[in-house]
């Protein structure tokens, strides 16, 4: 009853487009999806052909069988006119949506069931309830700009009517607060790790970029993006800071602490960029040294957060720490309330006077750059 077909496209890419006719009564209709791995087609085929099995299943399938543009149009369309930038997550989920059966859906025809049944599909093949509710979110937002935009009947009360469901039937959830924080132990582990490798001519330097990480609290993609001339005695300019509503053209003066920019002028002018390298290449790094050291549950990010910690450990107010971490919400950084000023137990550390080796240690180079 179904058939999968492979095919080529012109960039290289191979495809496979399942297809099911189904007829019941004289009456035929059909239904066809395109995938970009054989074993999510095959998944649609079965269960395309499950539903056309059941009571009533050639009505439904000939319902999603109605003319219209589809949910797959509705996303290219947001992909390609959205005149802000469109994050890297963002990018790749509604990307991975397109290979579900909903995203086959004319625009006019999809429920709020379809899409709770969509969610309960994510939930069952295996991603939490956080990752979930972050799917639908993203998805929320094809359903808020495709009719008053483009005129596509994509209906915003039935996205309303299945987060009620979704939220109640604990198939989405909020995403829980992380509080990993490195040790010095595992960062002089890592240190040594990146420094060896570096030395011999084997990697970048990650332990500049991991030092300048923890003290400056910037995010991973943030430092790729500083050149030097965004970078200024005491502050530097954050290139589309990451902000909820805006991606592009938010750029943002921040401080640096001494630390950092003592980290950031010892790195060699090779680039227009001070961190020439990029995000990939830095995740990828950072997670295979995490795995050889046998460092467990530590990611980059990590990083941001044990250098705003440091801050409010320092005994910094919340406006302080907000103008060096670049939090516009000072809500935000309610998290860190619970810490007490016991002082900053990175000073003297020993790996920051190998990064950013100076006659005095880092204050001293901020202070001969400020004079320059």
């Amino acid at each position: 009853m179904g058939t999968i077909t492979e095919r080529r496209l012109k960039d290289g890419k191979v495809v496979f487009t399942a297809q099911i006719r189904v007829m019941r009564d004289g009456r035929k209709t059909s239904a066809s999806s395109t995938f970009e791995r054989r074993a999510a087609a095959e998944a649609w085929l079965r269960r395309k052909e499950a539903e056309a099995n059941k009571p009533g299943g050639f009505d439904k399938v000939a319902r999603k069988r109605q003319s219209g543009v589809t949910l797959a149009d509705a996303i290219d369309r947001y992909i390609a006119e959205s005149e802000r930038q469109i994050g890297k997550t963002k990018a790749q989920v509604l990307a991975a949506i397109k290979t579900y059966e909903i995203a086959a859906l004319p625009c006019g025809a999809i429920r709020s069931q379809d899409v709770v049944a969509f969610a309960q599909e994510l939930l069952d093949g295996g991603r939490k309830p956080q990752t979930v509710a972050n799917y639908t979110s993203h998805l929320a937002a094809i359903f808020a700009v495709a009719g008053p935009m483009w005129g596509m009947p994509l209906d915003p009360s039935e996205m309303k009517a299945a987060h009620v469901v979704m939220r109640r039937m604990g198939i989405t959830a909020k995403s829980t607060k992380r509080d990993r924080r490195p040790t010095m132990a595992e960062l002089d582990k890592l240190m040594q790790h990146f420094a060896d490798k570096h030395t011999h001519g084997r990697s970048m330097p990650m332990h500049m970029i991991v030092a300048f990480a923890l003290f400056s609290t910037r995010r991973q993609e943030e430092i790729t993006r500083i050149t030097w001339a965004d970078l200024e005695p005491g502050r530097v300019l954050v290139r589309d800071m990451k902000h909820p509503g805006q991606k592009i053209g938010n750029d943002t003066w921040v401080d640096l602490t001494p630390e950092a920019e003592a980290i950031a002028r010892a790195m060699p002018r090779k680039s227009e960029r001070i961190f020439p390298f990029s995000t990939d290449a830095i995740t990828a790094s950072f997670t295979r040294a995490c795995r050889f050291l046998e460092i467990e549950d530590l990611h980059f990010h990590d990083l941001r957060h044990e250098g705003v910690s440091r801050l409010f450990e320092m005994g910094r107010t919340i406006p302080q720490a907000a103008s060096v971490s670049g939090h516009r919400s000072w809500q935000s950084l309610q998290r860190y309330s619970h810490l007490r000023a016991t002082g900053d137990k990175w000073k003297g550390w020993p790996w920051l006077a190998r990064v950013a080796p100076t006659d005095g240690g880092a204050e001293v180079v901020a202070l001969k750059s400020a004079r320059k």
